[in-house]
């Protein structure tokens, strides 16, 4: 049977876009990708990217501060979210533009359009079109999810952050993640007023329990109200903004409300179930390690599928997926110890297990410490930073790094690579310390701190 194509990708964020890529320059494939919305994906366009930028403009005024502190004659005036949006949109469509002639120039045929399955090798386009490929690729990403209450409505989410006209005085942000912890943290940095909602008994579940107190301590510190065990009953539209009764018995007016609640697969209305795909619970698409479906055709990637929501990890899925099916090279995306950053102020990095995970699965041993840092103790600020290890009492091998600090994103990039290669409390030990700075803590860590 002929197809029009080898492989056709529906969505065009990061997973897909580097599987047709690969699959098209280095695999000889005949590759089509559709994207409905702007191509990049949620990353580029409305995720990591241009929060990253928001987190470094939310940055300045504590720099400003330090400034001073350090003897520089610094002012720092009110916050122009019209020029920082103007530049952030021009940044956003030169990344686009970027990932467009990556597509054109690997040979990749792009339908600026949204896309549906008509069957196992058929997809159907927005127009009416239909295209077939020996092999279909999912990769549409993720959505921001509302839970259904009155007044849901008047909620913005995460995407919607991006196009605001302008700031608001006064935001309630709801939800506990690290999505809601870092627009919490952006927001109150550009000088909003900013009140958190989590319905759980602490901030950032998944993440070990002395780190993410460590973050909510310290975002308390700067300024943000965050109320633990308490969720939203109902909005309410007033003149001055938006009014929030609470399940905690509070009633406040905010400016603007935003629902940072998680996310779910982006698979309604694909067609995937009449094909005999069955989703999961949350709508994600099940695939086995080589990222293929219960239809030997299809295949799925990155955060649709629903296992490490993160952007480097949909890139190697797809580059997994290239490789195996047209290059020649059967691999499986290697989902064990991947770090991740949640970038709040402070910053917290993670890799491999919590000290609660952790002590569920082996004795072990935990060294720890936390202290004032030179730079913010020397300007006065109170700011604490955390150094975590996990280390198996048995194997000596460091299970789980934690870190809380300025630029732990960075540190814990690094500190990855000893973890996943399975470095020991002792190599650790014999690695001499790069002096002064913050992460020679992780190298100097003498005695546990306790055992279990």
């Amino acid at each position: 049977m002929s197809f029009d194509y080898d492989l056709f990708v529906i969505g065009g964020g990061s997973g897909g876009v580097r599987a047709a890529r690969i699959a098209a320059s280095e695999g000889g494939a005949r590759v089509a990708l559709a994207e409905e919305s702007r191509m990049g994906g949620t990353c580029v366009i409305r995720g990591c990217v241009p929060k990253k930028l928001m987190v470094f403009a939310s940055a300045y005024p504590d720099a400003v501060t330090d400034a001073r502190a350090y003897g520089w004659d610094a002012t720092v005036g009110g916050f122009d979210w019209p020029h920082f949006r103007a530049s952030l949109d021009r940044e956003l469509d030169r990344l686009e533009a970027a990932y467009r002639s990556g597509l054109t120039g690997a040979g990749v045929a792009i339908f600026d359009a949204r896309a549906t399955l008509a069957d196992a090798h058929t997809v159907r386009l927005a127009s009416g079109e239909t295209v077939t490929a020996k092999h279909i690729l999912i990769a549409t990403g993720g959505r921001p999810f509302v839970p259904d209450f009155p007044g849901c409505e008047l909620a913005r989410t995460s995407d919607d952050v991006f196009r605001m006209e302008s700031l608001p005085a006064r935001m309630l942000v709801v939800g506990g993640g690290y999505i809601a912890s870092e627009f919490a943290c952006i927001l109150h940095g550009l000088g909003v007023d900013v009140c958190q909602f989590y319905r759980g008994a602490q901030i950032l579940r998944g993440f070990d329990d002395e780190a993410r107190g460590h973050v909510a301590s310290a975002m308390q510190d700067r300024g943000i109200t965050i109320k633990c065990g308490t969720d939203v009953i109902r909005l309410e539209k007033t003149e001055g903004g938006i009014r929030v009764i609470s399940t905690d018995g509070s009633d406040r007016e905010f400016d603007a409300v935003l629902y940072a609640t998680g996310r779910r697969p982006n698979t309604a209305g694909l067609g995937l179930e009449a094909l005999g795909i069955e989703l999961g619970r949350n709508g994600q698409i099940p695939v086995d390690d080589w990222s293929q479906t219960a239809v030997p055709s299809i295949y799925a990637v990155g955060d649709v599928t629903d296992r490490i929501n993160l952007t480097p990890m949909a890139i190697r899925e797809g580059h997994a997926f290239a490789d195996t099916v047209f290059r020649g090279e059967a691999r499986k995306a290697d989902h064990e110890l991947v770090a991740s950053a949640v970038f709040t102020q402070p910053e917290l990095g993670s890799v491999g297990l919590t000290e609660e995970a952790a002590r569920e699965q082996e004795p072990i041993e935990v060294y720890a410490a936390a202290f004032r840092p030179m730079q913010s103790m020397f300007a006065g600020r109170p700011d604490r930073v955390l150094m975590k290890l996990i280390v198996s009492a048995r194997t000596r091998k460091v299970l789980g790094c934690h870190i809380v600090a300025p630029n732990a994103g960075e540190m814990i990039q690094l500190a990855a690579i000893a973890v996943k290669m399975g470095a020991t409390k002792e190599d650790f030990d014999r690695t001499v310390a790069v002096h002064p700075t913050m992460a020679e803590e992780l190298v100097t860590l003498r005695k546990p701190v306790c055992t279990a």
